[in-house]
Protein backbone atom coordinates (compact mmCIF):
# COMPACT_ATOMS: atom_id res chain seq x y z
CA UNK A 1 0.00 0.00 0.00
CA UNK A 2 1.41 3.30 -0.89
CA UNK A 3 1.82 6.32 0.99
CA UNK A 4 -0.84 8.41 -0.45
CA UNK A 5 -3.48 5.39 -0.42
CA UNK A 6 -2.32 4.88 3.22
CA UNK A 7 -2.78 7.93 4.66
CA UNK A 8 -7.18 7.46 3.45
CA UNK A 9 -7.18 4.43 4.86
CA UNK A 10 -10.51 4.00 7.53
CA UNK A 11 -12.08 1.08 8.95
CA UNK A 12 -16.05 1.06 10.24
CA UNK A 13 -17.45 -0.76 13.40
CA UNK A 14 -20.84 -1.14 14.18
CA UNK A 15 -19.96 0.18 17.51
CA UNK A 16 -16.80 2.09 19.77
CA UNK A 17 -14.73 -0.50 22.16
CA UNK A 18 -15.10 2.62 24.72
CA UNK A 19 -18.87 2.68 24.18
CA UNK A 20 -19.59 -1.41 24.29
CA UNK A 21 -16.34 -2.70 26.69
CA UNK A 22 -15.34 -6.14 26.08
CA UNK A 23 -17.38 -9.19 28.32
CA UNK A 24 -17.93 -12.37 27.03
CA UNK A 25 -18.70 -14.99 24.39
CA UNK A 26 -22.56 -15.07 24.76
CA UNK A 27 -22.66 -11.12 25.51
CA UNK A 28 -20.49 -10.66 22.33
CA UNK A 29 -22.68 -12.81 20.18
CA UNK A 30 -26.30 -11.55 21.36
CA UNK A 31 -24.98 -8.27 20.02
CA UNK A 32 -23.50 -9.65 16.93
CA UNK A 33 -27.16 -11.60 16.05
CA UNK A 34 -29.07 -8.28 16.40
CA UNK A 35 -26.35 -5.83 14.62
CA UNK A 36 -25.91 -8.69 11.62
CA UNK A 37 -29.53 -9.00 11.33
CA UNK A 38 -30.07 -5.48 11.11
CA UNK A 39 -26.92 -4.90 8.77
CA UNK A 40 -27.82 -8.09 6.52
CA UNK A 41 -31.24 -6.55 6.09
CA UNK A 42 -30.05 -3.31 5.16
CA UNK A 43 -27.98 -5.38 2.60
CA UNK A 44 -30.60 -7.04 0.75
CA UNK A 45 -33.19 -3.76 0.59
CA UNK A 46 -30.28 -2.27 -1.26
CA UNK A 47 -30.17 -5.22 -3.72
CA UNK A 48 -33.84 -5.16 -3.89
CA UNK A 49 -34.09 -1.51 -4.63
CA UNK A 50 -31.61 -1.47 -7.55
CA UNK A 51 -32.51 -4.64 -9.22
CA UNK A 52 -36.10 -2.98 -9.06
CA UNK A 53 -37.58 -6.44 -7.35
CA UNK A 54 -39.61 -7.12 -4.04
CA UNK A 55 -38.46 -9.54 -1.49
CA UNK A 56 -41.08 -12.20 -2.82
CA UNK A 57 -38.99 -12.34 -6.18
CA UNK A 58 -36.40 -14.27 -4.20
CA UNK A 59 -36.59 -18.03 -4.35
CA UNK A 60 -33.25 -19.17 -2.63
CA UNK A 61 -31.56 -16.77 0.12
CA UNK A 62 -28.08 -17.74 0.78
CA UNK A 63 -26.59 -16.14 3.60
CA UNK A 64 -22.56 -16.57 4.68
CA UNK A 65 -21.01 -15.61 7.69
CA UNK A 66 -17.67 -16.51 9.90
CA UNK A 67 -18.12 -14.05 13.06
CA UNK A 68 -21.24 -15.04 14.65
CA UNK A 69 -23.38 -18.30 14.86
CA UNK A 70 -27.22 -18.26 15.21
CA UNK A 71 -29.71 -20.72 15.48
CA UNK A 72 -32.48 -20.22 13.65
CA UNK A 73 -29.69 -18.70 11.47
CA UNK A 74 -29.61 -14.95 10.40
CA UNK A 75 -31.39 -15.54 7.79
CA UNK A 76 -34.60 -16.47 9.36
CA UNK A 77 -34.58 -13.10 10.85
CA UNK A 78 -34.11 -11.48 7.56
CA UNK A 79 -37.00 -13.01 5.93
CA UNK A 80 -39.34 -12.42 9.06
CA UNK A 81 -38.17 -8.67 8.63
CA UNK A 82 -38.72 -8.58 4.76
CA UNK A 83 -41.56 -10.49 4.45
CA UNK A 84 -40.53 -12.91 2.61
CA UNK A 85 -42.21 -15.88 0.77
CA UNK A 86 -42.98 -18.46 3.18
CA UNK A 87 -41.70 -20.91 0.65
CA UNK A 88 -38.57 -19.67 0.69
CA UNK A 89 -35.12 -21.93 0.24
CA UNK A 90 -32.70 -21.43 2.91
CA UNK A 91 -29.01 -21.90 3.33
CA UNK A 92 -27.03 -20.41 5.77
CA UNK A 93 -23.02 -21.37 4.95
CA UNK A 94 -20.86 -21.36 8.39
CA UNK A 95 -17.48 -21.20 8.88
CA UNK A 96 -15.84 -20.21 5.35
CA UNK A 97 -14.44 -16.76 6.52
CA UNK A 98 -13.07 -14.70 3.56
CA UNK A 99 -13.57 -17.79 0.63
CA UNK A 100 -17.40 -17.42 1.62
CA UNK A 101 -18.60 -14.26 -0.77
CA UNK A 102 -16.85 -16.36 -4.08
CA UNK A 103 -18.04 -19.43 -3.19
CA UNK A 104 -21.56 -17.92 -1.68
CA UNK A 105 -22.01 -16.89 -5.46
CA UNK A 106 -20.67 -19.97 -6.66
CA UNK A 107 -22.96 -21.91 -4.76
CA UNK A 108 -26.01 -19.43 -6.00
CA UNK A 109 -25.02 -20.11 -9.27
CA UNK A 110 -25.02 -24.06 -8.44
CA UNK A 111 -28.26 -23.44 -7.69
CA UNK A 112 -29.66 -21.75 -10.86
CA UNK A 113 -28.40 -23.92 -13.02
CA UNK A 114 -30.69 -26.56 -11.64
CA UNK A 115 -33.22 -24.07 -11.55
CA UNK A 116 -32.78 -21.70 -14.54
CA UNK A 117 -36.52 -20.09 -13.46
CA UNK A 118 -35.00 -19.14 -10.29
CA UNK A 119 -33.59 -15.77 -8.60
CA UNK A 120 -31.16 -16.31 -5.45
CA UNK A 121 -29.67 -13.71 -2.96
CA UNK A 122 -26.65 -13.77 -1.56
CA UNK A 123 -26.00 -12.09 1.91
CA UNK A 124 -22.53 -12.18 3.43
CA UNK A 125 -22.27 -10.00 6.10
CA UNK A 126 -19.49 -9.98 8.66
CA UNK A 127 -18.90 -7.88 12.39
CA UNK A 128 -14.91 -8.27 13.06
CA UNK A 129 -14.73 -6.29 15.29
CA UNK A 130 -16.76 -8.19 17.86
CA UNK A 131 -13.97 -10.73 17.44
CA UNK A 132 -11.14 -8.53 18.58
CA UNK A 133 -9.29 -9.65 21.83
CA UNK A 134 -8.31 -6.63 23.94
CA UNK A 135 -5.87 -8.45 25.65
CA UNK A 136 -4.20 -10.63 23.45
CA UNK A 137 -0.49 -9.03 22.01
CA UNK A 138 0.17 -11.84 19.78
CA UNK A 139 1.18 -10.98 16.25
CA UNK A 140 -1.80 -12.53 14.51
CA UNK A 141 -4.23 -10.38 16.54
CA UNK A 142 -2.86 -7.23 16.13
CA UNK A 143 -2.56 -7.76 12.28
CA UNK A 144 -6.07 -9.04 12.29
CA UNK A 145 -7.60 -5.64 14.39
CA UNK A 146 -5.48 -3.61 11.75
CA UNK A 147 -6.80 -5.21 8.76
CA UNK A 148 -10.46 -6.27 10.00
CA UNK A 149 -13.84 -4.26 9.88
CA UNK A 150 -17.33 -4.53 9.62
CA UNK A 151 -20.03 -4.39 7.21
CA UNK A 152 -22.46 -6.59 5.08
CA UNK A 153 -23.20 -6.81 1.03
CA UNK A 154 -25.45 -8.63 -0.77
CA UNK A 155 -26.23 -9.67 -4.63
CA UNK A 156 -28.92 -11.10 -6.59
CA UNK A 157 -28.59 -13.96 -9.31
CA UNK A 158 -30.93 -14.83 -12.28
CA UNK A 159 -30.97 -18.14 -13.35
CA UNK A 160 -30.54 -18.36 -17.78
CA UNK A 161 -34.63 -18.94 -18.01
CA UNK A 162 -34.82 -15.50 -16.38
CA UNK A 163 -35.86 -12.41 -19.28
CA UNK A 164 -36.51 -10.00 -16.70
CA UNK A 165 -32.99 -9.60 -14.80
CA UNK A 166 -30.52 -6.55 -14.90
CA UNK A 167 -27.70 -6.10 -17.13
CA UNK A 168 -24.32 -8.12 -15.95
CA UNK A 169 -21.78 -10.84 -16.45
CA UNK A 170 -23.17 -14.36 -16.60
CA UNK A 171 -21.33 -16.97 -14.62
CA UNK A 172 -19.81 -19.51 -16.89
CA UNK A 173 -18.43 -21.77 -13.99
CA UNK A 174 -16.58 -21.94 -11.07
CA UNK A 175 -13.85 -24.45 -9.42
CA UNK A 176 -12.72 -24.49 -5.45
CA UNK A 177 -9.75 -25.65 -4.24
CA UNK A 178 -8.88 -27.20 -0.99
CA UNK A 179 -5.06 -27.24 0.18
CA UNK A 180 -4.73 -30.32 2.24
CA UNK A 181 -3.74 -30.50 5.82
CA UNK A 182 -3.66 -26.79 6.15
CA UNK A 183 -6.42 -26.36 8.22
CA UNK A 184 -4.36 -24.65 11.22
CA UNK A 185 -3.53 -22.17 8.90
CA UNK A 186 -6.40 -20.02 9.47
CA UNK A 187 -9.90 -19.50 11.28
CA UNK A 188 -10.99 -19.71 15.10
CA UNK A 189 -10.75 -20.91 18.15
CA UNK A 190 -13.46 -20.45 20.53
CA UNK A 191 -12.34 -19.06 23.85
CA UNK A 192 -14.75 -17.93 26.95
CA UNK A 193 -13.73 -14.21 25.53
CA UNK A 194 -14.96 -14.91 22.00
CA UNK A 195 -13.60 -15.84 18.82
CA UNK A 196 -9.42 -15.87 18.78
CA UNK A 197 -8.00 -15.56 15.43
CA UNK A 198 -5.60 -18.07 13.81
CA UNK A 199 -3.58 -16.45 10.91
CA UNK A 200 -0.09 -18.42 10.05
CA UNK A 201 2.85 -16.04 8.52
CA UNK A 202 3.15 -19.08 5.74
CA UNK A 203 -0.55 -17.91 4.31
CA UNK A 204 1.13 -15.87 1.70
CA UNK A 205 3.53 -18.62 0.50
CA UNK A 206 1.29 -20.69 0.38
CA UNK A 207 -0.85 -18.83 -2.64
CA UNK A 208 1.86 -17.71 -4.15
CA UNK A 209 3.17 -21.30 -4.37
CA UNK A 210 -0.29 -22.70 -5.46
CA UNK A 211 -2.93 -20.33 -7.11
CA UNK A 212 -1.13 -19.95 -10.24
CA UNK A 213 -1.03 -23.67 -11.12
CA UNK A 214 -5.06 -23.87 -9.81
CA UNK A 215 -6.05 -21.04 -11.84
CA UNK A 216 -4.20 -21.99 -15.18
CA UNK A 217 -5.59 -25.49 -15.13
CA UNK A 218 -8.97 -24.00 -14.58
CA UNK A 219 -9.01 -21.63 -17.42
CA UNK A 220 -7.21 -24.32 -19.66
CA UNK A 221 -10.57 -26.48 -19.50
CA UNK A 222 -11.97 -23.50 -20.76
CA UNK A 223 -9.60 -22.61 -23.55
CA UNK A 224 -8.87 -20.02 -22.08
CA UNK A 225 -5.21 -18.76 -20.30
CA UNK A 226 -4.43 -15.62 -17.70
CA UNK A 227 -4.41 -13.16 -20.54
CA UNK A 228 -7.95 -14.09 -21.81
CA UNK A 229 -9.15 -12.58 -18.18
CA UNK A 230 -9.62 -8.57 -18.59
CA UNK A 231 -10.65 -8.25 -14.97
CA UNK A 232 -9.53 -9.63 -11.84
CA UNK A 233 -12.00 -9.17 -8.89
CA UNK A 234 -9.74 -10.61 -5.89
CA UNK A 235 -10.46 -10.61 -1.94
CA UNK A 236 -8.49 -7.81 -0.34
CA UNK A 237 -7.06 -10.39 2.21
CA UNK A 238 -4.45 -7.88 2.91
CA UNK A 239 -1.16 -5.98 1.73
CA UNK A 240 0.68 -9.41 1.62
CA UNK A 241 -1.97 -11.26 0.07
CA UNK A 242 -2.52 -9.26 -2.78
CA UNK A 243 1.08 -8.98 -3.32
CA UNK A 244 1.23 -13.19 -3.46
CA UNK A 245 -1.77 -12.75 -5.61
CA UNK A 246 0.10 -10.74 -7.85
CA UNK A 247 3.13 -12.50 -7.75
CA UNK A 248 1.75 -15.95 -8.29
CA UNK A 249 -0.43 -14.94 -11.34
CA UNK A 250 2.38 -12.75 -12.62
CA UNK A 251 -0.59 -9.63 -12.40
CA UNK A 252 0.70 -6.02 -12.81
CA UNK A 253 -0.71 -3.91 -9.89
CA UNK A 254 -3.35 -1.88 -11.98
CA UNK A 255 -5.12 -5.45 -12.38
CA UNK A 256 -6.14 -5.55 -8.68
CA UNK A 257 -6.08 -2.01 -8.05
CA UNK A 258 -10.05 -2.22 -7.09
CA UNK A 259 -8.82 -4.76 -4.69
CA UNK A 260 -6.38 -2.50 -2.92
CA UNK A 261 -8.73 0.19 -3.03
CA UNK A 262 -11.24 -1.28 -1.12
CA UNK A 263 -8.58 -2.30 1.37
CA UNK A 264 -7.80 1.02 2.07
CA UNK A 265 -10.81 2.32 2.28
CA UNK A 266 -12.99 -0.28 4.01
CA UNK A 267 -10.57 -2.60 5.08
CA UNK A 268 -11.15 -6.87 4.93
CA UNK A 269 -14.82 -7.33 5.54
CA UNK A 270 -14.05 -11.42 5.21
CA UNK A 271 -16.79 -12.75 3.01
CA UNK A 272 -18.15 -9.37 2.30
CA UNK A 273 -15.17 -8.38 1.26
CA UNK A 274 -14.96 -10.01 -2.47
CA UNK A 275 -19.08 -8.47 -3.33
CA UNK A 276 -17.77 -5.24 -2.45
CA UNK A 277 -14.81 -5.16 -5.06
CA UNK A 278 -17.28 -6.95 -7.73
CA UNK A 279 -19.70 -4.19 -6.94
CA UNK A 280 -17.16 -1.21 -7.58
CA UNK A 281 -16.58 -3.07 -10.95
CA UNK A 282 -20.24 -3.33 -12.09
CA UNK A 283 -20.80 0.36 -10.83
CA UNK A 284 -17.83 1.87 -13.07
CA UNK A 285 -19.41 -0.24 -16.32
CA UNK A 286 -15.98 -0.43 -17.67
CA UNK A 287 -16.22 -4.14 -18.90
CA UNK A 288 -17.33 -4.80 -22.03
CA UNK A 289 -19.74 -7.48 -24.22
CA UNK A 290 -17.89 -10.47 -24.16
CA UNK A 291 -15.06 -9.84 -21.68
CA UNK A 292 -13.77 -12.30 -19.13
CA UNK A 293 -13.25 -11.86 -15.69
CA UNK A 294 -12.62 -14.02 -12.63
CA UNK A 295 -13.58 -13.62 -9.18
CA UNK A 296 -11.52 -14.98 -6.59
CA UNK A 297 -10.96 -15.43 -2.70
CA UNK A 298 -9.95 -17.51 -0.73
CA UNK A 299 -10.14 -18.91 3.40
CA UNK A 300 -10.23 -21.03 6.00
CA UNK A 301 -9.40 -24.80 5.24
CA UNK A 302 -6.98 -23.50 3.80
CA UNK A 303 -8.52 -23.38 0.39
CA UNK A 304 -9.77 -21.05 -2.50
CA UNK A 305 -12.97 -20.44 -4.86
CA UNK A 306 -12.61 -19.30 -8.28
CA UNK A 307 -15.59 -18.35 -10.59
CA UNK A 308 -15.42 -17.41 -13.90
CA UNK A 309 -17.24 -14.58 -15.92
CA UNK A 310 -18.16 -13.42 -19.09
CA UNK A 311 -20.11 -9.69 -19.83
Amino acid sequence: MNGAAAAKARRYSIASIARWGWKDATWLNDKWIARATDLAAEAAQAALRQADYTPDAIDHLFITTVTGIASPSVDAKVINRLSMRADIKRTPIFGLGCVGGAAGIARAADYLRAFPAHTAMLIAVELCSLTLQLEDRSVANIIASGLFADGAAAAILTGGARTDSTPGPRILTSRSIFFSDTEEMMGWRLADSGFRIVLSVRVPELIYENLRPAVDSFLAEQNLSRGDIRHWISHPGGPKILQAIEGSLELPREALARSWKSLAAIGNLSSASALFVAGDLLDSKIAKQGEYGMLLAMGPGFCGELVLLQW
